[in-house]
């Protein structure tokens, strides 16, 4: 069953919660997060990509950019920006956008869970990228971004939550994005061994988003074990940074197609081979389309918004990749008609998330000035979890989680 225990979380000190938290490391580029930090001695993009304090023309993954980044905590740390909780402690961590709230609890998961599929995957991970966060980890010798996980609801879970969020929160800040950062202590020995027996009795961990870190994070406690042979499994290595939300919190986006030409396809063939698989028809008064059902779509198309829908017997409904709605777009459309063989690699196809809205589909298209472009229904949590539990692997790019968490608030060492 599933392990979550608490730690010392070296952590901001409330004055400067806000000026450190940060997006995490892989939604952004190089580029975009010098312009994020530039006035912000403190933003923890300088740990997280900590190549912004480096030439430009260094590797991202060159040694000193792992380098600069321990010594950027360091500093965090020396300045007393950060500090370390004299004892350990679980967190609850609310994030409200739009309205909208998430509550999850913030505490350490175990790298036997992971390899033991007690915590379930959904994505491949690729060796380049799990090769950076392993060196950024093993450098800065700790985890310094958390890995967004999910369970299915949980009614005690939820009444300690509602106990706790109670008293005064240590850090209640909006960010520039307008998305409101709400975080509590759980420093009661009792409480926390209530949670921890609550979650000891839950099957299943979700990874929702950060499989390439909890990857390495693995990778590094088993290196740690390798250079330890008489390690007991207590020791911090062992265990890596997680915040777990009920699955009744999360919303998943939709993530939208771009594909930059139609396959030297004139208007009538392309039109007439769409047809093959969907049901076509001009949206009303050609207005945007954002899906309201699974199996539809919007389709941006030479200044028209045209509604698809996916016709009987073109997927498989039991099987649970195959009934994705990004499934049967690809199997469908993109590869037959417009040839991406694989997303993953093509760079003719590129992919929106939702919370730029089906007005940027058009955008991007006029700005090509040719090309097509697709709305698609998002993804359910509930569809994450049956292919996690079936140990299949989602499609790229199927899902799209909105509020992102921060990086910054909770750093776990691994010594």
């Amino acid at each position: 069953m599933a392990i979550l225990r608490p730690f010392k979380a070296i952590r901001p000190k409330e004055e400067y919660a806000y000026k450190i938290a940060a997006l995490p490391y892989d939604v952004m580029d190089s580029e975009e997060a010098r312009i994020m930090a530039q006035d912000n001695p403190y933003s923890f993009l300088h740990v997280d990509k900590a190549e912004i304090d480096l030439d430009e023309n260094v590797n991202i993954y060159d040694k000193k950019v792992y380098a600069k980044a321990r010594e950027n905590l360091d500093k965090l740390v020396e300045e007393g920006a950060m500090v370390q909780d004299e004892r350990p402690n679980l967190f609850i961590y609310r994030l409200i956008m739009n309205g909208r709230a998430q509550t999850g609890i913030v505490g350490c998961t175990s790298i036997d869970d992971y390899m033991n599929d007690i915590i379930k995957k959904h994505e491949h991970t690729r060796a380049d990228k799990e090769a950076d966060r392993i060196n950024h980890v093993d450098t800065c010798d700790a985890h310094t971004g958390p890995i967004f996980m999910t369970y299915r609801y949980n009614d005690k879970i939820d009444a300690i939550v509602k106990r706790w969020t109670k008293n005064e929160p240590v850090y209640n800040f909006v960010a520039e994005d307008g998305v409101e950062h709400i975080v509590w202590t759980i420093d009661d020995d009792n409480a926390i061994e209530k949670v921890r027996t609550i979650f000891g009795g839950i099957e299943s961990l979700y990874i929702a988003d950060g499989h390439h870190r909890a990857a390495s994070a693995v990778k590094v406690g088993l290196k740690r074990r390798e250079q330890n042979p008489n390690y007991t499994g207590e020791e911090e290595f062992n265990y890596f940074l997680a915040v777990a939300f009920p699955d009744r919190d999360l919303e998943i986006m939709d993530y939208n197609r771009v594909v930059f030409d139609v396959n030297r396809l004139t208007k009538e063939e392309y039109i007439e081979l769409v047809k093959e698989n969907f049901e076509m028809k001009i949206h009303e008064e050609n207005q945007a389309y954002k899906p309201e059902d699974r199996h539809t779509y919007g389709m941006y198309y030479e200044g028209v918004w045209y509604k698809l829908r996916a016709k009987q017997g073109t997927f498989n409904h039991n099987d649970p990749v195959d009934r994705l709605d990004v499934s049967i777009l690809q199997n469908n459309l993109l590869k037959p008609v417009l040839g991406i063989e694989d997303p993953r690699t093509d760079k003719r196809i590129d992919f929106v998330g939702g919370i730029r809205g089906v007005r940027e589909l058009e955008r991007r298209i006029h700005k090509n000035r040719e090309g097509v472009a697709f709305s698609v229904h998002p993804t359910t949590i509930k569809d994450l979890m049956a292919i996690a539990d079936a140990k299949k692997v989602m499609p790229p790019k199927s899902t799209w989680f909105e509020p992102k968490l921060r990086s910054g608030l909770f750093i776990h060492p691994l010594t």
